[in-house]
């Protein structure tokens, strides 16, 4: 019995080794098959490890959707990477900072931020850094042939979901709630879009209804602020260059910019009963036309104080919002804590805030149950993950502001699928037709069926911008198409925090 089972062992012996020079080229052949696919997705172009910054340039895009800021790093070994300026704000937050980051690799991400992050202030000011660390990530993932998300630690998702305004174009007549939530509705059947927002204030309630007295207010100011800010949205969209380049203009600009400065317990505007009457009935008519299922925010609800407030958000609970935006200043975390107290309306706030320090105490006191950064305010893409992570030990979730182009929406997708507590982003260019065609090589629409879904291409996932497209879209008097910035090669000062 002992021989016969050394008799069946040596056999199966002898098999094996009979097949074993078979399995050994057959494994051979695989793994030369894996080196190769791996070896085409290697940028052999690219050596990380000398890759320097060389140069940085700007382009200033009008309508797309906003006055939009891209700004494109240039390298040692050909390699470019793409970010973007925070919509309405200026080149130069980003082009002062040049200097301190030449000669310096870009894949020190968070090096080169902890050097500029001081340079950061409230909304558009925070812009540069931004833009800088964004165009940063772009060029690290190019250099190593990886996307973004991956670099932040992999996804929690495929896609972030995005969620629909009204746009900047929108047909021409009153912008009334009803006609408001048609337009959205449009939106929503040509694009697959699941959630949306409207923009309703008090200002324009009152515009609706000149003949009602929506809001009090010392005689003669409504008129003001109204003329003001009509003034300085024509300078942000560039559709007044005179603003910019006539300096006995300038006094008019800075007192329109002075007006659109104050903050809302200083203007003392009051909301009349008969002005919440109307303001509510703009809100049913937008449910009567999107109906419940569908979740509906509301942005820029008016410049009125916190009693103001709370008496408007308790009249809107019926139509079940999914959240207030922007109500207060995002620093006045105590009256935000004391205004979610006063209704059951959700309410958001963050796009203007900078930095994690900048969210941290409404996060904390859990003064609102939603964040909303722009990732070109908040510190671009590793910062805005972070306030993300912080939010979520507070429970607080976090949707993205976002009323530029498709570098920042990538940007943003791809922090987004890297993020637990992210819910959705912002987009408001359903009405801009050549959106998609500000960036080359991402493979289609970046938008489909209401969804972002970044690819597995290198940074951030696109070529190149589309120059050609860019050139016919530029903002009056500020420049062409990435043109030379050797003036803010040698700016420089000593920007240590302490002696």
């Amino acid at each position: 019995m002992g021989g016969g089972f050394r008799g069946i062992a040596a056999k199966s012996s002898h098999h094996k080794a009979s097949e074993f020079p078979n399995k050994l080229s057959q494994m051979k052949g695989v793994t030369i098959k894996i080196m190769e696919e791996m070896d085409l997705k290697i940028n052999r172009s690219s050596s990380p490890s000398d890759l320097k910054i060389t140069d940085m340039r700007f382009v200033n895009l009008k309508g797309a959707p906003m006055h939009c800021i891209l700004v494109k790093l240039y390298t040692n070994q050909g390699i470019t990477g793409v970010g973007e300026v925070r919509d309405f704000g200026s080149y130069y937050y980003a082009a002062q900072l040049k200097g301190r980051i030449l000669g310096e690799n870009p894949c020190n991400v968070e090096k080169i931020f902890k050097r500029l992050k001081q340079h950061m202030g409230p909304a558009r000011q925070a812009g540069g850094v931004s833009g800088i660390e964004i165009a940063l990530w772009d060029l690290a993932g190019k250099a190593y042939g990886v996307p973004v998300y991956q670099m932040l630690g992999g996804r929690y998702r495929d896609s972030v979901r995005v969620y629909c305004d009204l746009g900047v174009n929108p047909p021409p007549g009153r912008k009334d709630g009803r006609r408001i939530a048609e337009i959205l509705k449009g939106h929503i059947d040509k694009f697959g879009f699941t959630m949306v927002k409207a923009v309703m204030g008090v200002e324009t309630v009152q515009h609706l209804h000149p003949n009602e007295v929506v809001l009090s207010a010392p005689l003669g100011l409504l008129k003001q602020m109204q003329e003001h800010g009509a003034l300085t949205g024509a300078l942000n969209r560039g559709d007044r260059p005179d603003l910019q380049s006539d300096v006995s203009l300038f006094p008019l600009r800075n007192r329109a910019y002075d007006s659109g400065a104050v903050e809302m317990p200083y203007l003392f505007y009051r909301l009349t009963e008969r002005g919440l009457d109307l303001f509510e009935q703009e809100i049913a008519a937008m449910r009567d036309v999107l109906g419940y299922e569908i979740p509906l925010a509301i942005d820029h609800i008016g410049r009125i104080n916190l009693e103001d407030c709370g008496r408007l958000l308790r009249r809107l609970e019926k139509y079940n919002l999914a959240w207030v935006e922007d109500a207060l200043p995002p620093y006045y975390v105590k009256e935000y804590k004391t205004l979610s107290q006063m209704s059951g309306v959700p309410l958001a706030t963050g796009e203007d805030a900078f930095a994690l320090e900048g969210y941290e105490e409404l996060c904390r006191e859990r003064a609102v149950p939603i964040i909303h950064p722009d990732i070109c305010s908040a510190g671009g893409i590793l910062e805005m993950k972070r306030i993300g992570d912080m939010a979520e030990r507070y429970h607080v979730a976090m949707i993205a502001h976002m009323c530029e182009t498709p570098v920042t929406a990538l940007a943003t997708a791809h922090m987004g699928v890297a993020t637990e507590n992210f819910v959705a982003s912002e987009f408001n260019a359903p009405d801009v037709p050549w959106w998609d065609d500000i960036v080359t090589g991402f493979g289609g629409p970046i938008i489909k069926n209401g969804f972002i879904t970044p690819n597995d291409k290198p940074g951030l996932g696109f070529d190149d911008t589309n120059d050609e497209v860019l050139a016919e879209h530029l903002m009056p008097g500020m420049g062409g198409v990435w043109d030379e910035t050797g003036f803010w090669d040698t700016i420089y000062s000593n920007d240590r925090k302490f002696s």
